[in-house]
């Protein structure tokens, strides 16, 4: 791999859905809803949902769509 991606610039591009604040839960040790740095906590945002994909969670579920 010749590429080197770097964290900062993508998670900066993109928009979190507005319930986003809603995620809760430990990932990786820390609770997603304690972090300060917002850098750090879209991309625990971004662990949590993968995470919760890969236990089969509905995505409908884990976005909170229906509520």
């Amino acid at each position: 791999m010749t590429k080197t991606l770097v964290l900062k610039p993508f998670f900066k591009k993109q928009r979190c859905t507005l319930n986003a604040k809603l995620i809760t839960g430990v990932i990786c040790g820390y609770r997603v809803e304690e972090i300060e740095n917002p850098l750090t906590q879209k991309v625990r945002y971004l662990d949590k949902l993968v995470d919760e994909l890969a236990k089969g969670k509905a995505i409908e579920k884990i976005l909170r769509k229906n509520q």
